[in-house]
Order: structure tokens, then C-alpha cells, then sequence
């Protein structure tokens, strides 16, 4: 009876875990069988989860349409960069608040953190005076440089950073090694998981940056993909599957850089709940 109770349940949470899984997968699969449809299949009722007859001519047509290699390009240079500056600014500015003891350090921490309060517009009119002040307008920086380290990021290196055991510095000052040596060789190699986890929310995030780059770029051949996508819209006419194919091929190197690193991002939110 004990054994026939636990199978019921394992099945009831399969079938659960599984219908909340579609719920969340329904609009992507709606938009890659809308990228798969001929235009005029797009409005035939009732409506067809499964194309038929499925076609790869959208996702061929937009790379004709549009110079979609030159928003891939301007794309993969601003997500580089923003990794890049978050991953480096944001260790480096976690490793002391984290390790090294000296006055005001925890009033500087809840400081920072306190900031997260704000909302993001908040200080656009501000970001764009500085950019324009730097003479940065209409350029990729000016993309990348508001967002090159962000609170959140030091929060969660610093609560990794907390977890690695004393022992292992102690010891690697016996040895010699200087404070940036013992940070470099020691510890950041201790963090990977939750630089993983960095990694993953600022690909993101910059990927899809769309807003703020309108606002600083002038030029649409500068346009990150997002952002190039939406002129799409009036340029194709409404045409829903070239839209979802363009969109679909946006998403892609999300999903590979999530899998890829999906280890470590679940080993960095643990360690820092954790911490």
C-alpha cells in the first residue's frame, strides 16, 4: 500500500512538473511553429501548433531581407564587452569587501546595496549626460559603460567570496603570494560557479538590450539585434513568421550559453543563498 501511495505521487509530480514545463515553454513553441509557417498559414482558424507544411524559407528570407550579420556582430561586440567589464569590476570590488578588513567596510557594502532600490530609468537622463559629456554618443561603449558593473553582481561574488575558507588564503600568504596573487591564483578559481552565474545574467541582459541602446546609438546599422528586430516590424509589414524567425534566431545563443553553464549557474545561486 506504502509502495503504491509513493508511485501515485511520483506520478502526480511528473505529470505536474511536466504541464507547468509546457505552460512555461507555450509562447517559444507558439513562436517557432509561427517561424515555421508560410505567412498565410499564420491566420487560418482554428489555429495549427504543428506546422503544416513546415517550412525553413522564413528564417533563410530574413537573413536577405535584413543585414542580420551586422546586428549579430554589433550584438556579440556589446554582450563581449559588458561580460567582460561586470565579471572583471565586480570580482575585483567583491574580493575586498569580502576578505580584507578595513574601516567603513561594511558601510560601504550597505551602501551599495542600498542602491538596488532605485529603478534603472532613474538615472537614464544622468547616463546620458555622462555619455554625452565623454563624447561616447553613438558608439558601443556608450551601450556597454552604464551597465558595466552592476550591485547585484558584487552582492553575489561577495557572498562566494565569504564561503572560501580562511585556511586557504592564510596558507598562501606563508607561501609568499601577494594580495593580488592570492585573489588571481587562489581565490577567483574557487568562484567559478558564481561567476558562471554572473556570466549567464549579463549575457542576458545585454543580448537583449534594447531601450538604452535606441536611446545612445543614432545610427541603426549600429543597433544590437533586439533593437534591430523591432524596425523589423514596420520594415516587413506585419509579416509574423519572418518576425518570429528573426526572433527565434536571437534566442538561440541564450539557450546554448544557458545549457552550457547550467552547472554552475544552480552551484553559484546555491553557494550564494548559502553565504
Amino acid at each position: 500500500m506504502a509502495e503504491t501511495k509513493r508511485i501515485a505521487f511520483a506520478v502526480t509530480c511528473y505529470l505536474f512538473m511536466t504541464a507547468a514545463a509546457l505552460f512555461c515553454l507555450g509562447p517559444f513553441l507558439w513562436l517557432l511553429s509561427t517561424a515555421l509557417k508560410l505567412n498565410a498559414n499564420v491566420y487560418q482558424f482554428p489555429p495549427q501548433l504543428i506546422p503544416w507544411p513546415a517550412t525553413l524559407k522564413n528564417f533563410t528570407d530574413v537573413f536577405e531581407i535584413m543585414p542580420l550579420w551586422t546586428y549579430i556582430w554589433n550584438t556579440v561586440l556589446i554582450t563581449g564587452l559588458g561580460v567582460l567589464f561586470n565579471v572583471a569590476i565586480s570580482s575585483v570590488t567583491a574580493y575586498p569587501i569580502a576578505r580584507l578588513d578595513f574601516p567603513g567596510r561594511n558601510f560601504i557594502f550597505y551602501a551599495m546595496v542600498s542602491t538596488m532600490i532605485l529603478p534603472n530609468a532613474a538615472g537614464m537622463i544622468v547616463h546620458f549626460l555622462i555619455i554625452q559629456k565623454l563624447g561616447l554618443y553613438n558608439t558601443m561603449l556608450a551601450v556597454v559603460l552604464p551597465s558595466a558593473v552592476s550591485v547585484f553582481n558584487i552582492f553575489l561574488l561577495r557572498q562566494a567570496f565569504i564561503t572560501l575558507p580562511r585556511e586557504m588564503e592564510d596558507a598562501a600568504r606563508i607561501d609568499g603570494c601577494s594580495e593580488f596573487r592570492i585573489f588571481w591564483n587562489v581565490m577567483l578559481p574557487m568562484i567559478r560557479s558564481a561567476i558562471a552565474t554572473v556570466v549567464i545574467f549579463e549575457f542576458m541582459a545585454f543580448w537583449n538590450s534594447f531601450i538604452w541602446a535606441i536611446v545612445v546609438l543614432d545610427e541603426p546599422d549600429k543597433y544590437p539585434l533586439t533593437a534591430a528586430l523591432q524596425y523589423l516590424q514596420g520594415e516587413l509589414n506585419y509579416n509574423f513568421p519572418y518576425i518570429a524567425a528573426g526572433t527565434i534566431i536571437s534566442v538561440i545563443p541564450i539557450i546554448v550559453v544557458f545549457l552550457a553553464m547550467q552547472k554552475q549557474f544552480i552551484n553559484g545561486m546555491v553557494g550564494a543563498v548559502k553565504g
